[in-house]
């Protein structure tokens, strides 16, 4: 419809007199754009002008069930965009119609046009996920119209980011691009897991507008050089692309060999002037003078809910398909609920990029609180010009500095429209990105002493931050070592129910029903004869053990130029790994930093560990530690587990694995190669930080986290775990000299000496087979891996070797205790290897009984 010239407000006969204006496309929408956008004017020399939503909440105070709405019905589009069917074509054409007639603003009571909102909410819901889509939402105006339409689709999503993620909270970046536009043009992705975004088919962008693609084209062509996609959606309220920008993009999919296709609500095209800087500054000095009305300053508090929900995930992280706001929103809500007044007009001001749960909070606010006018909008960090004008789109603001960090600094930022007559507010509640601190907030020149000056009460709600990723573990809280000798990239489930007798857990592993690290064995409690044993192996071979650890560390300074970052392997590397940080502490004064991650046969090496590393550490640092190896399954895990991590995160570790004794011959980097009694492989946890074997059981291992433990501490009064390090430690200085001897000897031998040869494996094959077991997994070669059957498992045999008497006696004490055969071999490869039970289905136990007895 054409307006009539008599009818225009001063600004917009201005912008008409210009040629500035946004108009109907030919191109069908599903609504018309000049009912979801308005043109402003702004202080941006790249860009003068701002498209100002009606209904994205961001610089306009807008009912949150409108904003709601409205990314649904787009997420919606986009699922058809994914899966064409008819009645998805019906149901979007339904919802945009009545969304239109609520922007319309057709007299109706406010209570009847709650319930129409919340119906049309309600109507968009659609249950059934969209597999293999990641999308993401683009900061700062979009990140929750993103969330919306991943929750939509029930996709994985990220937004990018302008936040600086270092020190402890660092994350590494999966992509950069440009928004020249902007008035912070730079945006990265920080997704704590590159698989989530690199191994997924289809990807969604979702913005509030399209100008000119531009951003979009700098995004899909950063996307596609870190890892190709067959599709991309890109989503956006409003397109306003000329048919030369259009093309851009088809050109851009046939360069990419992949598709990418566009929706939106409304389809327009936008009229710039060159100029129109120049005249924007000439009109807006009109105006730059008048006075601001300045009603006294509001009451501020705080409501601190830090400790009464639960951490907060921010999306710049990236969230599973699935993990909606609305739990958390309900949370909030309900706590607020209780301080909030029950009538009048209250704003949920969100801020910058952390829009989606305030949103949601606000959603739920409206429904809580039947008697309020509730309305939601963010703070932004783009200046644009005010004018107090009827029908100019942003007609007041308030300034305040930054109370965050990000790639470009700190600076002020804004909120609009809530400081003229007719739309201040009785209370505005600010939600603030979790994990921000009070003074930040509200402190001189910060955003609730400028909220205050328009006169409402200012309520400042603190919540808590959840980590991008989990928090590592350390002493005291968790294992009894000092927080200084390890960090556990373990999860804690101490409050877990894990243990299973020896029998039902044999039962569920040798049927393929359950893997072993789902349970717990039930943890064994020495006998005061078998803690005698352990004290005389330890007094036995303490230097020996002492050597070793001075070898390897070695090797590990000289691979890895002298900064390695250990990382040992759940649990029996700890005390090797802490081992060999003494030794660099003690004998060259290198304070190396120490992780434990959990490796599952099976499984693998934890992802959500490696994710850590790789964001904290050059990947070539890291170096991984172990006890010793048996027949090399769990050196053959750490392979595969690292190259697939190269594949789907991009960050590539080495698979070395530097050993205190190498047996197998699976390691080029070990501190000896014999098969003898590391004491620490006597005892279970009590001599391992008093922490349990890992665990990976989907019940209690989420996404994000690391794998799981239990921390032992009724066992305290046991616990020998320092004592240990502490006996080997006190035998650096004796064996130093021979170490550095040794060391230097081995750098001028032939590399053949110490490669691989994986004769263990080999070895481990024949006696699987000699002994009809025909299964590798049940046979557990070496004095450490022969304990642990004994200790864990459901033992057969003992295979000794005939000469070896001392390294064996608690192995021999163990097995008389369980009523074990022992079996004694001349030319056994190891000093001793452990027999599980084969169990009745898994293979015919008359058959093994007949083929051992022949053998």
């Amino acid at each position: 419809m054409t307006v009539a010239k008599s009818t225009l407000t001063e600004h917009e006969a201005s912008f008409a007199e210009w040629g500035f204006a946004v108009s109907p496309s030919s191109r069908p929408g599903l609504l018309p754009v000049t009912a979801l956008v308005d043109l402003a004017l702004r202080r941006n020399p790249k860009r003068a002008h701002l498209l100002v939503s009606r209904i994205l909440a961001k610089h306009v105070p807008t009912e949150p069930g409108i904003a709601v709405a409205a990314g649904l019905l787009l997420g919606l589009q986009v699922r058809h965009a994914l899966s064409p069917l008819s009645d998805t074509d019906s149901r979007i054409a339904d919802a945009a119609s009545r969304l239109e007639d609520l922007l319309a603003g057709n007299p109706i009571a406010e209570a009847d046009r709650a319930v129409a909102i919340a119906d049309l909410c309600r109507d968009l819901h659609v249950q059934p996920a969209c597999p293999d889509v990641a999308t993401i939402g683009y900061a700062e105006t979009a990140t929750g119209l993103g969330q919306l339409v991943a929750d939509s689709l029930g996709s994985y999503y990220i937004h990018s980011t302008r936040h600086v993620a270092a020190g402890t909270d660092a994350v590494r970046p999966y992509a950069a691009f440009e928004e020249s536009h902007s008035h912070a043009t730079s945006h990265q992705l920080l997704p704590t897991r590159h698989s989530a975004l690199s191994g997924t088919g289809t990807i969604v962008l979702v913005d509030d507008e399209l100008s000119t693609g531009a951003t979009v084209v700098n995004t899909i062509t950063a996307l596609h050089a870190t890892a190709p996609h067959r599709q991309y959606i890109v989503a956006s309220l409003i397109d306003l692309r000329p048919a030369e920008d259009r093309n851009r993009l088809d050109e851009l999919a046939f360069k990419l060999d992949c598709r990418i296709t566009v929706v939106s609500l409304a389809n327009g095209d936008i009229a710039v002037p060159g100029d129109l800087p120049a005249k924007a500054a000439s009109f807006v000095s009109r105006f730059a003078n008048e006075p601001v009305p300045a009603p006294k300053c509001g009451h501020v508090s705080v409501l601190d809910l830090t400790r009464s929900v639960e951490p907060i995930r921010s999306a710049r992280f990236g969230n599973s398909a699935g993990a909606t706001v609305c739990s958390a929103a309900d949370r909030v809500a309900e706590k607020m609920a209780t301080v909030v007044p029950a009538t009048g007009r209250l704003l949920i001001l969100a801020t910058e990029e952390f829009m989606a749960l305030p949103l949601a909070i606000a959603s739920a606010l409206q429904q809580r609180l039947p008697g309020v006018s509730v309305r939601y909008s963010t703070s932004t960090r783009s200046p644009i010009t005010v004018i107090d004008r009827e029908g100019y789109p942003v007609r007041s603001a308030v300034t305040f500095n930054s109370h965050d960090a990000t790639t470009d600094g700190p600076g002020r930022r804004y909120a609009y429209n809530f400081n003229h007559a007719g739309q201040r507010f009785d209370r505005v509640v600010i939600l603030a990105e979790p994990g921000t601190q009070t003074a930040a907030l509200t402190g001189p020149g910060c955003i609730a002493e400028a909220v205050s000056t328009t006169g409402a009460s200012v309520q400042v709600v603190l919540l808590p931050a959840e980590r991008p990723f989990p928090e590592f573990g350390q002493g005291p809280s968790f294992g009894s070592y000092a927080a200084s000798e390890v960090r556990w990239l373990i999860k804690d489930l101490s409050f877990a129910e894990l243990e299973a007798p020896t029998a039902v857990r044999e039962a569920a592993i040798q049927s393929g029903r359950a893997n072993y690290a789902e349970s717990l064995p039930q943890e064994y409690v020495p006998s005061s004869e078998y803690e005698e044993l352990y004290k005389a192996a330890l007094s036995r071979s303490a230097s020996r053990v002492a050597f070793a650890v001075g070898r390897v560390t070695e090797q590990v300074l000289a691979v890895r130029a002298g900064a390695p970052v250990l990382v040992s392997l759940a649990r029996a590397g700890t005390p090797a790994g802490i081992l060999m940080k003494r030794w660099a502490t003690q004998v060259h004064g290198v304070d190396l930093p120490h992780y434990t991650a959990s490796i599952v046969r099976g499984i693998g090496l934890d992802q959500t560990a490696l994710s850590y590393l790789a964001s904290h550490y050059a990947p070539e640092q890291i170096m991984f530690v172990d006890g010793w190896t048996g027949k090399g399954a769990i050196a053959r895990e750490l392979e595969a587990a690292v190259a697939d991590f190269a594949r789907t995160d991009g960050a590539q570790f080495s698979p070395e694995l530097a050993v205190l004794a190498d047996p197998g011959h699976c390691s080029e980097i070990f501190g000896t190669r014999d098969d003898f009694l590391i004491p620490s492989a006597c005892l279970n946890s009590t001599v391992s930080g008093l922490v349990s074997r890992t665990v990976f059981n989907r019940d209690l291992i989420f996404p994000n986290d690391f794998h799981g433990a239990k921390y032992y501490r009724e066992l305290a009064p046991r616990d020998v775990s320092e004592a240990f390090v502490n006996a080997v430690s006190e035998r650096f200085a004796d064996v130093q000299d021979n170490v550095i001897t040794s060391t230097e000897a081995n750098t001028a031998e032939a590399v053949g000496n110490r490669a691989s040869d994986w004769s263990g494996w080999a070895a481990v094959e024949r006696i699987s087979k000699d002994f009809g077991i025909n299964n590798t997994n049940l046979v557990k070669p070496g004095v450490g891996e022969t304990t642990r059957v004994l200790l864990r498992r459901v033992p057969w045999k003992i295979l000794v070797r005939s000469t070896s008497r001392e390294d064996v006696q608690h192995v021999l004490l163990l097995a008389r205790l369980r009523d074990v055969e022992v079996v004694y071999v001349d030319d056994l490869p190891y000093t001793c290897v452990g027999l599980i039970h084969p169990l009745p289905g898994t293979r015919s136990m008359p058959e093994i009984e007949q083929k051992s007895a022949v053998s």
